[in-house]
């Protein structure tokens, strides 16, 4: 049975480096559906309790949650400002976060990954979120970090030896558990 898979870079910049490594990501996988989303699709109002309580909680957010929902399976590609996740990023958390329940990640498998244009190789919004994602219903099957995007990414490819080999092993770990589970 063919898995259906959401990717997307939890950025809204139209030229987002981290979409860039979700697609590339996602078009490495066998056998399964591809979803690419972009946050920009689903642009919302800063969460505030007095929004919701004169609106409710906007569609966009509701469609997103929607989409993994359906899905069996999500890479995320963390984009890092300051040190933490986008605010775009954040403000869709927080509107699905009022959809009724805190689990908004649904337990599905996820491949969590991050990049930037730093040579940094750690990654401080990687090390929030494989706390926090758990809190809030995620399976993270997978996680991978590719400082120097810039540098390492080619021609849609990983080009350094080093960093490909964890991609691969990443991958694998990835697509190991949709074809067993």
């Amino acid at each position: 049975m063919t898995k259906k898979i959401i990717a997307f870079g939890a950025s809204n910049s139209p030229v987002s480096i981290n979409k860039k490594l979700a697609v590339f990501t996602a078009n490495q996988l066998q056998n399964v559906e591809i979803e690419i989303l972009d946050l920009m699709d689903f642009e919302l109002p800063v969460y505030s309790p007095a929004i919701e309580k004169s609106t409710g909680v906007p569609t966009q957010s509701q469609d997103f949650a929607k989409f993994i929902q359906k899905s069996d399976g999500i890479i995320i590609s963390l984009a890092e400002y300051n040190g933490l996740h986008t605010a775009a990023f954040k403000n869709l958390w927080d509107w699905m976060s009022r959809l009724g329940t805190p689990q908004i990640w649904h337990n599905k498998p996820m491949f969590l990954l991050g990049t930037s244009p730093s040579k940094r190789e750690d990654s401080y919004v990687m090390k929030v979120s494989q706390d926090l994602f758990p809190l809030f219903g995620a399976n993270i099957i997978s996680s991978f970090h590719l400082p120097s995007f810039n540098h390492f990414f080619k021609e849609q490819q990983i080009i350094e030896t080093k960093q490909k080999e964890l991609f691969t092993i990443e991958l694998e770990k990835f697509q190991n558990y949709l074809n067993n589970n």
